[in-house]
């Protein structure tokens, strides 16, 4: 699966970040999700959704390998984990978080959720295996 974001679409209502939070913490808190919309102020309604285009940047970094490429999707193995958190430090896009109840690092792994609740279609679902831009 890849995801695809038209960014000019995007209305920064944050219902992508509500599904994200629900669906990976079971938590209804838009600031556990794993992509992130910034308002690109003082132009009124434009908005960038930053997101994890699997780079690999984190796994580079990461002393045990505990994160690894499955399907073109790169994953956190928490139990080789050592919660250093130089991923998410790593992170280019800044969507990497740390779980507070464990502290081990989360990041996105291309569910889909966001896309499936996104009102304006800025975030949609393709077959393909990274995640893209649209042009």
């Amino acid at each position: 699966m890849k995801l695809k974001f038209n960014h000019a679409d995007c209305s920064g209502c944050g219902v992508c970040k509500l599904a994200c939070s629900i669906k990976n913490f079971q938590l209804v808190t838009p600031a556990k999700a794993l992509l992130r919309i910034q308002g690109l102020f003082p132009e009124p309604g434009v908005y960038q959704i930053h997101f994890c285009d699997q780079c690999g940047e984190c796994a580079e970094v990461c002393p045990t390998e505990a994160i690894v490429l499955q399907d073109g999707i790169y994953q956190i193995d928490e139990d080789e984990c050592t919660k250093c958190h130089l991923c998410v430090e790593a992170c280019p896009h800044d969507v990497m978080i740390i779980k507070n109840e464990d502290d081990i690092p989360a990041k996105c792994i291309l569910c889909g959720e966001c896309a499936k609740v996104c009102p304006r279609e800025a975030i949609i679902i393709s077959q393909e295996q990274i995640a893209e831009e649209c042009e």
